[in-house]
């Protein structure tokens, strides 16, 4: 695939941090026109990509969960080169056409919001549930506009009056970290705080008996106290990856808005300034563009 647009995403940043140990071609998030594979019905598509390469043969694989295969390999994490190069490559499997009239600009977006979809797929929130988000970076606004899209009651909390605009555009209410107009103690909270202290926070934030959804992976751990998850018999889910059909019939019917999360556009060129950028606290989602017409 020649590589269009490509995000830099926080995973990647702890990637560079020492975070899985890889070294090679970083990089996961992209939308490319494949250039060549064995099924000719695909050259010349846009397309985006999964980025779990799986045996398809042990034990996990074979009861239909390939994304924790026993030799998994992850694009630009784990064993297998990443997208931040003029061409990429994955098996014809993993990939996904984007529809004529979604942009590059949302299609890169693709695998964040099916990593956000996944929330729901992985536990029943019902319409009376109410739900925090916490942390209004890439990954959160995007959680957050996928439980307002489902019709779910979410709440956004984070530290950026100017990120929790973003939400409120969408109509998605909001609340800064630390005010009076948190709730009390939530159903379900999302955890996208991309912190060490993430956990204790969600905790501090849902009910006894209710769920906390980990979103965030970084490289250095920190020490949590469980003693309250015990006691208040808390059910804690990791949650990564997510299904792609889902997140780009999304984007398609046009229930997610992704202009709003994009601070910058660097060419590839430019792709060290472009991780300065993307390091920067508080910053959106920084693209890489790959078609010679950044500007």
């Amino acid at each position: 695939m020649r590589v269009r647009l490509a995000g830099i995403c926080n995973t990647d940043l702890e990637v560079t941090r020492g975070y899985l140990g890889y070294v090679g071609i970083l990089g996961h998030e992209f939308v490319g026109t494949v250039a060549d594979a064995d099924d000719p019905g695909l050259v010349g598509r846009r397309v985006v990509g999964e980025i779990n390469v799986a045996c398809g043969e042990c034990s996990m694989c074979r009861v239909g969960h390939p994304r924790h295969c026993e030799r998994i390999r992850t694009m630009g994490m784990r064993d297998w080169p990443g997208c931040f190069a003029d061409y990429t490559v994955l098996p014809s499997g993993n990939l996904h056409c984007v529809p004529e009239h979604v942009g590059d600009l949302e299609a890169v977006f693709v695998e964040p919001l099916a990593a956000a979809v996944e929330v729901l797929e992985q536990v029943h929130i019902r319409q009376s549930d109410s739900v925090v988000v916490l942390g209004d970076g890439k990954l959160g606004l995007l959680v957050a506009e996928v439980l307002h899209a489902s019709g779910h009651r979410a709440i956004l909390v984070g530290r950026h009056a100017e990120k929790l605009a973003i939400a409120e555009r969408r109509g998605i209410e909001t609340a800064l970290a630390g005010s009076r107009s948190l709730p009390r103690k939530a159903d379900v909270v999302v955890e996208c705080t991309g912190s060490p202290s993430g956990l204790a926070d969600a905790a501090a934030l849902v009910r006894p008996r209710g769920t906390i959804v980990l979103k965030s992976t970084f490289h250095a751990g920190a020490p949590v106290n469980l003693s309250p998850l015990v006691v208040n018999e808390v059910t804690c889910v990791g949650s990564r990856c997510g299904p792609f059909p889902p997140a780009i019939r999304l984007l398609e019917e046009q229930r997610i808005d992704t202009s709003g999360l994009i601070g910058a556009i660097f060419p590839a060129a430019r792709a060290v300034e472009a991780f300065e950028e993307a390091s920067r606290k508080g910053s959106l989602k920084v693209l890489l563009d790959f078609r010679g017409e950044a500007s």
